[in-house]
């Protein structure tokens, strides 16, 4: 099952034409990625207490059609594959049931004190996989 983050689409995510900058289609990924992890932690451990961060490795996104001004956007989020140091996330952004760009995101774990590889703690994985 998707977990769906909804965003507006304001200026400040518009280029001088009114469609959204496709820069922004990261940051609307980023939070809905923010959002999926903090609904898998809510009664567990803040990620920060773990000195757990993701970070990205690789990205790729396809745009099908314009965002603009004023959409109302949902990014689903599902995780494609879940591993001991590393999540990969498909995200589609959709208006009004349609699928306008499709991301495929892949974060790798890190301390937060040693910038070194960390293993994602078992629960996170567990709760990655049933989504």
């Amino acid at each position: 099952m998707a977990h769906i983050f909804r965003v507006r689409v304001y200026y400040s995510d518009t280029d001088a034409g009114g469609i959204v900058y496709h820069a922004r289609y990261l940051d609307f990924a980023e939070h809905a990625r923010t959002e999926l992890l903090r609904s898998i932690s809510e009664d567990k451990e803040d990620l920060s207490l773990l000195k757990l961060a993701f970070v990205v490795k690789s990205l790729s996104v396809d745009y099908n059609q314009s965002a603009f001004l004023d959409d109302l956007l949902e990014i689903h989020t599902t995780v494609e594959q879940a591993k001991r140091f590393s999540l990969t996330f498909l995200q589609r952004v959709l208006r009004n049931g349609e699928e306008i760009a499709t991301l495929r995101v892949k974060v790798g774990s890190i301390n937060v004190e040693t910038a070194k590889i960390e293993p994602i703690a078992g629960w996170i994985l567990e709760a990655a996989e049933r989504l």
